[in-house]
């Protein structure tokens, strides 16, 4: 089996469609009430993507091709952030700075590795959220969870969702996160927003997923990609089903 190359300037990679075929979710179900509703009652629903080996559409089944040498997965947990604006829900979103060791410069979740300490991945959500972007937990309101999403990196990614009231002040740690921005769950959930990007490497070829969003006020660009694409995929789906 031949290492996957890492993709180190993913907004070249050719993009070969997008999700314009399927249907946007309904303005009624991007609503607190629906989702709160939603998590205490969920329909069968499967997610779409397993991992990032998993090429869209695929199914859950896919798994996850890792390379040779590939270490054993860790345990972690990250959150989708739900921000109730009066306008409409807003997914809030955070730009990693550019020295880390692993994901360096990507949009992401607040998140991260679980401790020993932490009862479960909603513990490690919240306490990460509260070292990254230093919005306590008291303000969250956990409404449920997405199914595990497994990374090329050897992560075991428990998405838990959560509502915040706008009321919030941002503290960021500059050791780990440049900045923190918002885009609506709108857009986001609207699948003609998503790109399919194809990469191909000597022995094989990896798709991806990728939500470019322009701030309208600052036209400042972001390229949601990887991982964090492919949960809000999944979250697509459940509220889809």
């Amino acid at each position: 089996m031949s290492r996957r190359p890492p993709i180190l300037d993913p907004r070249s990679v050719p993009v070969s469609g997008n999700g314009a075929d399927l249907p946007a979710v309904p303005a009624e179900r991007l609503r607190p009430e629906f989702l709160r509703q939603r998590f205490a009652r969920p329909p069968d629903w499967q997610p779409e993507l397993a991992g990032d080996a998993a090429a869209p559409g695929a199914g859950a089944g896919a798994g996850v091709d890792a390379g040779a040498g590939a270490s054993p997965a860790s345990s972690a947990a990250v959150l989708l952030p739900l921000v109730m604006r009066e306008q409409g829900l807003h997914v809030l979103l955070t730009r990693r700075t550019a020295h880390l060791r692993k994901h360096a410069g990507q949009i992401s979740f607040p998140g991260g590795r679980s401790e020993d300490t932490d009862a479960g991945p909603e513990v490690t959500a919240l306490r990460e959220t509260e070292e990254e972007i230093g919005i306590p937990r008291a303000r969250i309101e956990l409404i449920g969870s997405l199914p595990v999403y497994t990374t090329v990196t050897s992560f075991q990614v428990t998405p838990v969702v959560g509502l915040l009231r706008p009321d919030f002040s941002l503290r960021l740690h500059a050791g780990e996160v440049a900045e923190a921005f918002e885009v609506p769950l709108q857009f986001l959930m609207t699948p003609a927003h998503h790109q399919l990007h194809r990469f191909v490497y000597d022995g094989g070829e990896r798709q991806f997923l990728s939500m470019p969003w322009t701030e309208p006020d600052t036209q400042a660009e972001y390229f949601i990609w990887g991982a964090t694409a492919a949960m809000l995929r999944n979250f697509y789906r459940f509220l889809s089903a």
